[in-house]
This record gives C-alpha cells, sequence and structure tokens, in this order.
C-alpha cells in the first residue's frame, strides 16, 4: 500500500519536508540527506525519494536554514549563446544596471536545449532569486512562461519570447532592422536579394525573415530566396556555398546576424566570389568585430548592452511591482553602411 500524504501540504499549501517524507515512507532525516546527495542512502531508497520529490512538486529552499531577508537580491539571467559575442555585450547591461541597484546576477548559458533551461530554472528557483531574464532557446514552448507564471516569479524575457503578452519583453525591433537592410540593398540596384541564416524556428526569425520578405513583396521581387543555416560562421560559410553557387544566383544577401555575414564572407572568398564587390551582403547586431571585418559589414546595429539595461531596469520594476501592468519596451534599430555591400568604403550611419 503507497504511502498517504496529507491533501493540504503545510500551512502556505507548498509541499514540506515532512510531505515527502510521508509520501516516500521514510525518516525526514533520509529526504535530508538525498538532497545534500549524501552517498549514505541506498540508491533505491535515493530513487524512491526524488520520485516522491517530483510527484508532489516539492521545492528544495537552499537559504531556509538561515537567517535571511525576504529578498535575496538576486535575480537568474539565462541566455542561449555566451560565446557569441551579442551577448556577451548583453549580458554586461544586464550586469552594470543590477549592480548599480544592489543586485547580483546568477549567469547560465542554454546552449540552445530546452533540457539546461529547465534545470537551470529550477536551480534559480531553488536558491529564491527575486526575479528571472530569460532570453528562451531554441524549442521553447508557451509552457516555459505558464510554469514561471504558476511560481509567481517575476520575468522579463529578453530580445526572444514566447506568449509575449504575458510577461515584460525587451528587444529591437527585428522587423524593421530587416527592411532597412533590405529597402537598402534594393536602393543599390539588387534585384535577387536572399536571406541566410535562422535555421531555428523562434520569435526573433519570423521577425528578422518576415520584414525581408514584406520589403521584398512590396517591390515585386521574389521573397522566397531562402536559406537556413545554423546562426553561426560555419553556417553562413556552407550556405554561401549553396545560395551563389550558380551563375543566375542572387547578387546580395540580407543575413540573420553579423556572425553568418562574417561566414558567407569566408565562403564566398572559398568560391573566388569577392564580398562587397562581386556580392553584396548586410548583417544583423552589429557586434564590435564587425566594423574591423573586411570587408567591414554593413549590419543594423541594434546595442545589445542597452537592451541588457532596459531588461534588467524592466525586472527592477517588475520586482518591485508584481501586479503592475506588463510592458513591451522595443527599441529603434539604425542602419550602419560600410563596405560589404559594396555602398561605402569609409562606413556612415543611415
Amino acid at each position: 500500500m503507497e504511502p498517504n500524504v496529507d491533501s493540504k501540504l503545510g500551512r502556505s499549501g507548498r509541499a514540506t519536508l515532512r510531505d515527502v517524507a510521508a509520501h516516500a515512507g521514510v525518516s525526514k532525516s533520509t529526504v535530508s540527506l538525498v538532497l545534500r546527495g549524501s552517498s549514505l542512502v541506498a540508491e533505491k531508497t535515493r530513487a524512491q525519494v526524488q520520485s516522491s520529490i517530483r510527484e508532489i512538486g516539492y521545492v528544495y529552499n537552499r537559504g531556509a536554514a538561515t537567517m535571511r531577508s525576504a529578498s535575496t537580491q538576486t535575480v537568474g539571467l539565462i541566455v542561449p549563446q555566451i560565446d557569441n559575442p551579442f551577448f556577451g555585450e548583453f549580458t554586461v547591461g544586464v550586469d552594470e544596471t543590477l549592480d548599480r541597484a544592489g543586485f547580483s546576477a546568477f549567469l547560465a548559458n542554454t546552449s540552445e536545449t530546452e533540457a539546461r533551461q529547465d534545470r537551470f530554472l529550477n536551480r534559480m528557483r531553488e536558491h529564491g532569486v527575486d526575479g528571472v531574464i530569460v532570453c528562451p532557446s531554441a524549442g521553447s514552448r508557451p509552457e516555459l512562461v505558464r510554469r514561471i507564471r504558476s511560481w509567481r516569479m517575476p520575468c522579463v524575457q529578453a530580445l526572444r519570447h514566447v506568449l509575449a503578452k504575458q510577461t515584460d519583453y525587451v528587444a529591437p525591433d527585428y522587423r524593421l532592422g530587416s527592411q532597412l537592410a533590405t529597402e537598402h540593398l534594393i536602393s543599390l540596384g539588387h534585384k535577387r536579394i536572399a536571406f541566410i541564416g535562422g535555421a531555428f524556428e523562434m520569435s526573433v526569425t519570423r521577425e528578422r525573415r518576415g520584414g525581408f520578405r514584406s520589403v521584398m513583396r512590396r517591390h515585386g521581387l521574389d521573397e522566397n530566396i531562402v536559406f537556413s543555416c545554423s546562426s553561426n560562421f560555419r553556417g553562413g560559410a556552407l550556405a554561401a556555398h549553396d545560395a551563389f553557387a550558380t551563375k543566375n544566383g542572387p547578387t546580395a544577401a540580407v543575413c540573420y546576424n553579423d556572425i553568418v555575414a562574417m561566414g558567407v564572407t569566408a565562403g564566398l572568398r572559398d568560391m573566388g566570389i569577392r564580398p562587397g564587390h562581386d556580392v553584396a551582403l548586410t548583417g544583423f547586431d552589429d557586434i564590435a568585430e564587425a566594423s574591423v571585418w573586411s570587408p567591414a559589414l554593413t549590419t543594423i546595429a541594434v546595442n545589445p548592452r542597452q537592451i541588457g539595461k532596459e531588461a534588467a531596469n524592466l525586472l527592477l520594476r517588475r520586482i518591485a511591482d508584481p501586479n503592475g501592468k506588463t510592458e513591451r519596451v522595443t527599441l529603434p534599430p539604425r542602419l550602419v553602411i560600410r563596405e560589404s555591400c559594396g555602398h561605402s568604403s569609409k562606413g556612415g550611419a543611415a
């Protein structure tokens, strides 16, 4: 017969150590040993306790044994690609703003993996963070937001979103950015323009690709010259061979981001094609390396550090006022003209 657990889990409605012990049919001290990862517990008993923890939704509060205030002055920051310079700049903006407010951030990198994202979120909840800033990993589903809301944890989605209307959200206007890049290439006389990158189907991909397609459609041009690839250097290099292998291929490309654009330039050179001369390219993000790349990248500047600051400030406002109206902060993009589009050798802003 399975052990019973009182339907009224703790006075606060949350499962307690005693509830877990009753459900698993062991002592509270055994449950405590399992939570601390002690080797003194038999594997079968450990599995039994862990199963009970999952079934009744117990959350281990690591700070419960110490005296502390209601606020931990910490927040969680979850990003998908910490090795991308864009996310490094974004993180700096978050950190600077939180530090001035007396807060610290727990940084986690999901590597575009939902399982890692879930694990980090649960660990941050265990540590009692006051809120989280999340840039959802590829493949994230609405359940992500619903779960965080069920925890009553202040949350800001940044740069990407699922169920954007149900949490605060900060991002640049991706659609407008792609429109600016596409209009610029058309103004230079290009008619066959490709969109390269964005293998993962998520909000940022839809918005950047959507901006490109809307402009091509408005000018009566083919909007379906799209080459999906991983949003990294290697992905761009491989996509260049697919996109520009034929004589009647595109003469220009709007790239998903600067890293992809850099990869495309490498792929073009490998094919004997001169980027910025034979083919015009634009990137997106204006990372620090874009201006010193060869050729220097024409790109869309979105200021990731400022986005990080806006996301941190919005989370601080939400922590102070959990029941306030949901906010959406959209930052304007800016076209920066350099050599890769073949228009300017010195560069400038439009």
